[in-house]
């Protein structure tokens, strides 16, 4: 055995073999304490043999049913036992609530389930649990911060899944940096791990966010668990839309949507007409366009609204809400070699509702709603828009237009504009006029409605 001396950052656990005033890693200052290692020989492990592929059996996992359909679809079909799901958002916006629902609709005498807040007192937790009508028998609640505490409960209980929330308060004795640092949380992360791992418990983490919306913490954590899941929606929309943006046992394009009630969170089944009102069937308003867009296994029809208005700055603005900045910036380029105006014009785009859209399939509806402002016409009644605008202006193919039109029809719009090679699989949905363009010079002359 050799004795040494090394120096960890107590922020986020950096290791140096010398003193530094600064941590190389994070940049906090004053943050090195130095510790003394024992080196000591390391024994020889029996390691599992590697077997080929075709040898290994595959099982169906078993799955726990919250009975919530929304939040069990998005997990890929149900809860995995020894899975580590992570969910984040906004202050307020739910995670608890929801978390707590889930709860009592697991708990049984044979699946007793344990949250444990380390946020709250438990006065505080029963008084959520009393609003939201939550009396069961068999769901544990506890208060605490410190792993070791929690470890022996899970040993003496037994649970078959647990709720920690949050992450960021849970503390390890043995670490000399604060609850919610880095270190910490990698740490009791990789804890948890263990445990839900070695005894098949599915555990939950509730994630605080930082200003830009991604879960507090380091990036390592985010790989280290088995399922994200992340509150698109800001909570002062009365729907909040829930994302899987990594499911290792399931689908990642899956979104669950819930409203927010005084009785807390219920799942919204039928969502087609969510995002849309009646009055875009009837009214011509220029400026906004609907886009039948795919998320996951479902379609949504969204709609896309648009301002373009005389700037007095030196730098007009572009204000994009719902929708990504940079591809707003592309469009308005193509637009721009198209005879359009936009470099002393100030330009807003917004989702409706609250939802975030990435689809490269809504490049056509948010050109038009642009063309639409930026020369006073609005789009035909009854017209949806779909597809993706190239660097050149062509007009690509969106996918699952026969699925697309399908819900355009339900909804009682009548015309789609589309690229022309899709023209084929939309002629599958009668009672649909679809509109097969090969630019974006052709769908701003069929899409918006003469002077």
């Amino acid at each position: 055995m050799a004795k040494g001396k090394k120096f960890i950052c107590k922020v986020c656990g950096h290791t140096t073999f010398k003193w530094t005033g600064r941590c190389p890693e994070c940049g906090e200052w004053d943050s090195m304490v130095e510790k003394e290692t024992v080196e000591e020989e390391i024994p020889s492990v029996k390691s599992t043999p590697p077997r080929p592929a075709s040898e290994i059996s595959l099982l169906k996992e078993k799955r726990y049913l919250s009975k919530i359909g929304e939040f069990d679809r998005i997990l890929g079909g149900g809860i995995v036992p020894g899975s580590l799901v992570l969910i984040g958002g906004e202050p307020g916006i739910g995670k608890s609530t929801l978390l707590m629902e889930v709860a009592q609709k697991l708990s049984s005498k044979d699946l007793p389930v344990l949250y444990i807040s380390g946020e709250e007192s438990l006065y505080q937790v029963q008084l959520r649990a009393l609003r939201l009508g939550i009396d069961s028998s068999f769901l544990y609640i506890m208060a605490e911060n410190n792993l070791k505490a929690i470890q022996n409960e899970i040993e003496k209980l037994k649970p078959k899944v647990v709720v920690i929330d949050s992450i960021q308060t849970v503390y390890l004795d043995n670490l000399d940096s604060p609850p919610g640092s880095i270190s910490q949380i990698r740490e009791c992360t990789s804890s948890l791990i263990k445990i839900g791992k070695k005894k098949e418990i599915a555990i939950f983490l509730v994630g605080h966010v930082t200003k830009d919306g991604s879960i507090a913490g380091p990036r390592i954590m985010e790989h280290m668990v088995d399922t994200v899941l992340y509150f698109e929606t800001s909570k002062d929309y009365q729907y909040r839309i829930l994302r899987a943006t990594k499911n290792r046992f399931g689908p990642t394009s899956e979104i669950g949507i819930f409203k927010m009630t005084s009785g807390g969170l219920v799942e919204v089944i039928d969502s087609s007409n969510l995002f849309i009102t009646d009055s875009l069937l009837k009214t011509e308003v220029p400026g906004t366009a609907v886009v039948p867009t795919v998320e996951g296994s479902r379609i949504f029809l969204i709609e896309i609204q648009a301002l373009v208005t005389r700037s007095n700055l030196t730098l007009p603005r572009r204000v994009t809400q719902g929708v990504d900045y940079n591809r707003i910036c592309v469009l308005l380029a193509v637009l721009e070699r198209r005879g359009f105006n936009f470099y002393q014009k100030d330009v807003y785009v917004n989702v409706a509702g609250g939802v975030k859209i990435e689809e490269p399939a809504c490049d056509m509806a948010i050109a038009l709603s642009l063309a639409s402002s930026a020369k006073n016409r609005p789009v035909r009644q009854k017209t949806v828009a779909v597809g993706e605008v190239g660097l050149t202006g062509e007009i690509r193919p969106a996918g699952f237009m026969e699925k697309r039109l399908k819900e355009v029809k339900k909804l009682g719009f009548e015309r789609c504009i589309g690229s022309l090679i899709e023209e084929k699989e939309a002629r599958k949905v009668k009672g649909i006029e679809f509109i097969g363009v090969k630019s974006i010079e052709e769908a701003i002359q069929e899409g918006l409605k003469e002077r």
